[in-house]
């Protein structure tokens, strides 16, 4: 199985300084950079671009609900109308951006709660898909990868868009393949042993295991890594040392 690793970047804003990007890079192929409604400015935004340049890594949009205060992770009740609208919003904002620097926007990946919620509920899905399009129907779609994607898989192909399927090399999965939440104990993994077993076992296998020992097959493009501090970024080194 070839995989590419991907990251969540250009999410520091003004003076609050977020993640070690310039660390990280070398050692990512794609990156999902904020568009101002979880984090990032437009002065991040701009300088992402041209660092994502400099070290040939793919560009991706990273919308979020709008939500700063709780870093985009808290699920908004919002109707579709307003999650068409601000997913058009924010990537328009850095395909600006992308556009003013000769770069490529190939992908988008929602953030935070907007992610888990369009898992979750194939009608926001089909809210951000109709976005997306409406920008420009050749850009992908992250997704994360689940036992069940059908009725994903389903809108994509309805909508004609191609999806990138996500497996998180650092978090820990329930047995329904969903991300187990950030507040239980054991929902992050630091220790680099087990992270670079797990990207082994799925390269060989298509497998992961879940946080109680069960093995679920998975379909896997790409894998996120973090790099929010100097720990993460030598575990994602490791990592690239394994592709």
């Amino acid at each position: 199985m070839s995989l590419k690793l991907n990251c969540d970047a250009g999410e520091s804003f003004g003076s609050w300084k977020m993640g070690l990007d310039e660390l990280i890079m070398p050692y990512v192929d794609m990156a999902n950079f904020a568009c101002g409604f979880h984090a990032g400015d437009p002065v991040i935004m701009d300088k992402s671009i041209k660092l994502a340049l400099k070290h040939g890594v793919r560009i991706g949009a990273h919308p979020a609900y709008p939500d700063l205060a709780g870093f985009g992770r808290r699920s908004m009740a919002c109707s579709l109308e307003e999650i068409e609208a601000m997913v058009i919003y924010q990537v328009g904002a850095l395909w600006g951006f992308v556009k003013a620097n000769g770069a490529k926007l190939e992908y988008v990946k929602p953030h935070g709660g907007l992610y888990n919620d369009m898992m979750k509920d194939v009608r926001i899905f089909k809210a951000v898909l109709s976005a997306i399009k409406r920008i420009d129907g050749d850009l992908k779609v992250m997704v994360l990868s689940m036992m069940d994607l059908s009725s994903h898989e389903e809108a994509a192909a309805q909508a004609g868009m191609a999806l990138l399927y996500e497996v998180f090399a650092d978090r820990a999965y329930d047995d329904e393949g969903y991300l187990v939440p950030r507040n239980q104990v054991g929902s992050v993994l630091h220790d680099v042993d087990a992270v670079v077993a797990r990207l082994k076992l799925l390269q060989r296998e298509g497998v992961l295991e879940t946080i109680s020992g069960k093995k679920i097959a998975l379909k896997a493009d790409t894998l996120c890594v973090h790099g929010d501090n100097a720990e993460a970024v030598a575990m994602v080194e490791t990592l690239r040392k394994c592709m």
